[in-house]
Protein backbone atom coordinates (compact mmCIF):
# COMPACT_ATOMS: atom_id res chain seq x y z
CA UNK A 1 0.00 0.00 0.00
CA UNK A 2 2.50 3.00 1.02
CA UNK A 3 4.82 1.88 -1.98
CA UNK A 4 1.71 1.56 -4.84
CA UNK A 5 0.41 4.79 -2.92
CA UNK A 6 3.34 6.68 -3.22
CA UNK A 7 4.31 6.04 -6.68
CA UNK A 8 0.92 6.82 -8.32
CA UNK A 9 1.02 10.18 -6.14
CA UNK A 10 3.98 11.23 -8.16
CA UNK A 11 2.53 9.94 -11.54
CA UNK A 12 -0.76 11.76 -11.47
CA UNK A 13 1.15 15.11 -9.99
CA UNK A 14 3.13 15.12 -12.84
CA UNK A 15 0.71 14.19 -15.12
CA UNK A 16 -0.95 17.73 -13.88
CA UNK A 17 -3.07 16.33 -11.12
CA UNK A 18 -3.15 18.97 -8.29
CA UNK A 19 -1.65 17.50 -4.87
CA UNK A 20 -4.59 17.21 -2.99
CA UNK A 21 -6.34 15.76 -5.51
CA UNK A 22 -3.68 13.22 -5.94
CA UNK A 23 -4.08 12.02 -2.69
CA UNK A 24 -7.49 11.80 -2.97
CA UNK A 25 -7.34 9.57 -6.19
CA UNK A 26 -4.43 7.41 -4.32
CA UNK A 27 -4.56 6.87 -1.01
CA UNK A 28 -7.69 8.48 0.22
CA UNK A 29 -9.09 6.57 -2.66
CA UNK A 30 -7.53 2.88 -1.40
CA UNK A 31 -8.27 3.23 1.70
CA UNK A 32 -12.13 4.65 1.36
CA UNK A 33 -13.93 3.81 -1.14
CA UNK A 34 -11.80 0.73 -2.56
CA UNK A 35 -11.44 -0.79 0.50
CA UNK A 36 -14.73 -0.18 2.03
CA UNK A 37 -16.35 -1.87 -1.34
CA UNK A 38 -13.80 -5.04 -0.99
CA UNK A 39 -14.74 -5.15 2.42
CA UNK A 40 -18.59 -4.72 2.10
CA UNK A 41 -18.62 -7.01 -1.25
CA UNK A 42 -15.66 -7.91 -2.54
CA UNK A 43 -12.85 -7.52 -4.96
CA UNK A 44 -14.62 -8.16 -7.89
CA UNK A 45 -17.36 -5.48 -6.82
CA UNK A 46 -14.61 -2.79 -7.04
CA UNK A 47 -14.09 -3.33 -11.39
CA UNK A 48 -17.85 -4.09 -11.18
CA UNK A 49 -19.29 -0.53 -10.47
CA UNK A 50 -17.10 1.22 -12.44
CA UNK A 51 -18.18 3.12 -16.09
CA UNK A 52 -16.64 1.33 -19.25
CA UNK A 53 -14.63 4.03 -19.83
CA UNK A 54 -13.17 3.45 -16.35
CA UNK A 55 -13.17 -0.34 -16.54
CA UNK A 56 -10.95 -0.25 -19.80
CA UNK A 57 -8.63 2.05 -16.83
CA UNK A 58 -8.59 -0.26 -14.69
CA UNK A 59 -7.84 -3.26 -17.18
CA UNK A 60 -4.86 -1.38 -18.44
CA UNK A 61 -4.10 -0.88 -14.77
CA UNK A 62 -4.02 -4.24 -13.56
CA UNK A 63 -2.65 -6.02 -16.25
CA UNK A 64 0.48 -3.93 -16.36
CA UNK A 65 1.19 -4.12 -12.68
CA UNK A 66 0.16 -7.81 -11.76
CA UNK A 67 3.39 -9.65 -12.52
CA UNK A 68 5.84 -6.24 -11.21
CA UNK A 69 3.88 -6.85 -7.79
CA UNK A 70 4.36 -10.43 -8.14
CA UNK A 71 7.93 -10.09 -8.62
CA UNK A 72 8.49 -8.81 -5.81
CA UNK A 73 5.94 -10.89 -3.83
CA UNK A 74 7.52 -13.82 -4.61
CA UNK A 75 10.78 -12.44 -3.07
CA UNK A 76 8.99 -11.00 -0.08
CA UNK A 77 7.25 -15.45 0.67
CA UNK A 78 10.71 -16.54 -0.18
CA UNK A 79 12.60 -13.83 2.27
CA UNK A 80 10.06 -15.28 5.16
CA UNK A 81 10.23 -18.87 4.29
CA UNK A 82 14.22 -19.75 3.91
CA UNK A 83 14.78 -17.39 7.45
CA UNK A 84 16.21 -14.41 6.11
CA UNK A 85 13.28 -11.98 7.33
CA UNK A 86 13.69 -13.01 11.29
CA UNK A 87 18.10 -12.81 11.15
CA UNK A 88 17.25 -9.29 8.95
CA UNK A 89 15.15 -8.53 12.23
CA UNK A 90 17.82 -9.10 14.58
CA UNK A 91 20.39 -7.69 12.74
CA UNK A 92 18.42 -4.38 11.92
CA UNK A 93 17.41 -4.37 15.75
CA UNK A 94 21.00 -4.42 16.77
CA UNK A 95 21.72 -0.95 14.46
CA UNK A 96 19.22 1.17 16.08
CA UNK A 97 21.03 2.08 18.67
CA UNK A 98 22.71 4.49 15.72
CA UNK A 99 20.26 3.75 13.38
CA UNK A 100 16.78 4.19 14.70
CA UNK A 101 13.75 3.53 12.75
CA UNK A 102 12.46 7.02 11.44
CA UNK A 103 9.27 8.52 10.68
CA UNK A 104 7.80 7.19 7.07
CA UNK A 105 5.61 9.89 6.41
CA UNK A 106 7.77 13.19 6.07
CA UNK A 107 7.53 12.96 1.73
CA UNK A 108 5.33 15.48 -0.25
CA UNK A 109 2.46 13.12 -0.07
CA UNK A 110 1.87 12.39 3.32
CA UNK A 111 2.68 16.03 4.32
CA UNK A 112 -0.21 17.10 1.67
CA UNK A 113 -2.62 14.24 3.16
CA UNK A 114 -2.10 16.26 6.48
CA UNK A 115 -3.84 18.97 4.93
CA UNK A 116 -6.38 16.82 3.49
CA UNK A 117 -7.95 14.84 6.57
CA UNK A 118 -8.37 18.24 8.39
CA UNK A 119 -11.50 18.28 6.35
CA UNK A 120 -13.43 15.71 8.69
CA UNK A 121 -16.41 15.72 5.73
CA UNK A 122 -13.40 13.85 3.23
CA UNK A 123 -16.26 11.33 1.95
CA UNK A 124 -15.62 12.21 -1.54
CA UNK A 125 -12.84 10.52 -2.58
CA UNK A 126 -13.42 8.50 -5.96
CA UNK A 127 -12.65 5.32 -6.97
CA UNK A 128 -9.69 6.03 -9.03
CA UNK A 129 -10.02 3.14 -11.26
CA UNK A 130 -6.02 3.09 -12.46
CA UNK A 131 -5.40 3.37 -8.83
CA UNK A 132 -8.14 0.62 -8.20
CA UNK A 133 -6.71 -1.43 -11.09
CA UNK A 134 -2.78 -1.76 -9.60
CA UNK A 135 -3.97 -2.18 -6.01
CA UNK A 136 -6.11 -5.02 -6.89
CA UNK A 137 -3.58 -6.39 -9.17
CA UNK A 138 -1.07 -7.11 -6.09
CA UNK A 139 -4.14 -7.92 -4.23
CA UNK A 140 -4.06 -10.50 -6.42
CA UNK A 141 -0.51 -11.45 -6.97
CA UNK A 142 -0.42 -12.26 -3.20
CA UNK A 143 -3.61 -14.14 -3.09
CA UNK A 144 -2.17 -16.03 -6.19
CA UNK A 145 1.23 -16.35 -4.48
CA UNK A 146 -0.27 -17.46 -0.66
CA UNK A 147 -2.51 -20.08 -2.97
CA UNK A 148 0.44 -21.36 -4.88
CA UNK A 149 2.33 -22.04 -1.83
CA UNK A 150 -0.34 -24.16 -0.16
CA UNK A 151 -2.22 -21.65 2.44
CA UNK A 152 -5.75 -22.26 2.29
CA UNK A 153 -8.17 -19.52 1.28
CA UNK A 154 -9.31 -18.97 4.27
CA UNK A 155 -6.32 -17.73 5.85
CA UNK A 156 -5.46 -16.09 2.83
CA UNK A 157 -8.95 -14.03 2.84
CA UNK A 158 -8.28 -13.52 6.76
CA UNK A 159 -4.16 -12.45 6.90
CA UNK A 160 -4.51 -10.14 3.71
CA UNK A 161 -7.47 -9.19 2.36
CA UNK A 162 -9.69 -8.41 5.72
CA UNK A 163 -6.45 -8.18 7.16
CA UNK A 164 -6.33 -4.41 4.80
CA UNK A 165 -9.22 -3.64 3.99
CA UNK A 166 -10.57 -3.82 7.77
CA UNK A 167 -7.70 -3.48 9.99
CA UNK A 168 -4.34 -1.64 8.17
CA UNK A 169 -6.10 0.77 6.12
CA UNK A 170 -8.86 3.06 8.49
CA UNK A 171 -5.42 3.52 10.48
CA UNK A 172 -3.77 5.32 7.48
CA UNK A 173 -7.31 6.87 6.61
CA UNK A 174 -7.20 8.29 10.11
CA UNK A 175 -3.55 9.92 10.40
CA UNK A 176 -1.48 8.47 8.08
CA UNK A 177 1.02 5.70 6.36
CA UNK A 178 3.04 6.46 9.69
CA UNK A 179 0.25 5.71 11.91
CA UNK A 180 -0.28 2.64 10.52
CA UNK A 181 2.89 0.77 9.85
CA UNK A 182 4.10 1.85 13.59
CA UNK A 183 1.22 0.47 15.31
CA UNK A 184 2.51 -2.96 13.91
CA UNK A 185 5.34 -5.35 15.08
CA UNK A 186 8.75 -4.77 14.60
CA UNK A 187 9.08 -6.83 11.81
CA UNK A 188 6.01 -5.57 10.43
CA UNK A 189 7.25 -2.01 10.52
CA UNK A 190 11.05 -2.98 9.32
CA UNK A 191 8.89 -5.01 6.10
CA UNK A 192 7.38 -1.48 5.80
CA UNK A 193 10.38 0.36 5.18
CA UNK A 194 12.43 -2.45 3.47
CA UNK A 195 9.90 -3.34 0.68
CA UNK A 196 7.65 -0.03 -0.03
CA UNK A 197 10.57 1.47 -2.43
CA UNK A 198 10.83 -1.65 -3.92
CA UNK A 199 7.04 -1.76 -5.24
CA UNK A 200 8.00 2.02 -5.72
CA UNK A 201 10.72 1.80 -7.96
CA UNK A 202 9.36 -1.70 -9.73
CA UNK A 203 5.83 -0.06 -10.73
CA UNK A 204 7.44 3.06 -12.68
CA UNK A 205 9.90 0.81 -13.96
CA UNK A 206 7.63 -1.99 -15.29
CA UNK A 207 4.28 -1.17 -15.16
CA UNK A 208 3.57 2.59 -15.25
CA UNK A 209 5.22 2.84 -18.85
CA UNK A 210 3.38 0.58 -19.99
CA UNK A 211 0.33 2.05 -19.03
CA UNK A 212 1.21 5.76 -19.80
CA UNK A 213 3.03 4.40 -23.75
CA UNK A 214 -0.70 3.20 -24.68
CA UNK A 215 0.32 -0.29 -24.40
CA UNK A 216 -1.51 -0.94 -20.93
CA UNK A 217 -4.51 -2.43 -22.81
CA UNK A 218 -2.85 -5.30 -24.10
CA UNK A 219 -3.53 -8.47 -22.23
CA UNK A 220 -0.82 -10.06 -19.98
CA UNK A 221 -1.66 -13.86 -18.95
CA UNK A 222 -1.57 -13.92 -15.26
CA UNK A 223 -0.88 -17.42 -15.37
CA UNK A 224 2.02 -19.59 -17.56
CA UNK A 225 0.20 -23.04 -16.59
CA UNK A 226 -3.74 -23.69 -15.45
CA UNK A 227 -4.45 -22.66 -11.97
CA UNK A 228 -7.44 -23.16 -9.70
CA UNK A 229 -9.85 -20.48 -10.30
CA UNK A 230 -11.49 -19.17 -6.92
CA UNK A 231 -14.31 -21.25 -5.75
CA UNK A 232 -17.82 -19.52 -6.25
CA UNK A 233 -17.99 -16.57 -3.27
CA UNK A 234 -14.68 -17.00 -1.95
CA UNK A 235 -13.39 -12.84 -1.67
CA UNK A 236 -15.22 -12.82 -5.10
CA UNK A 237 -12.63 -12.54 -7.56
CA UNK A 238 -11.68 -15.00 -10.17
CA UNK A 239 -8.13 -15.91 -10.26
CA UNK A 240 -7.75 -14.61 -13.71
CA UNK A 241 -6.67 -10.85 -15.35
CA UNK A 242 -9.56 -8.60 -16.29
CA UNK A 243 -10.09 -8.96 -19.74
CA UNK A 244 -11.36 -6.63 -22.47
Amino acid sequence: MHGIAESLYERFVGEGMSKDNAFLNTAESITGPISKTISRSGLKAVYEQLEDKEKAAFRAAYNASYHPCREILEEIYDDVASGNEVRSVIQATRRHGIYPMRNIDTTEMWTVGDKVRVDKERNYAPVNPETAGVYLACMMAQVDVLKDHGHPYSEIANESIIEAVDSLNPYMSHKGVSYMVDNCSTTARLGARKWASRFDYILKQQAFPIIGGGLGRRQHSVRQVPRQRYPRGACGLRRTAPVG
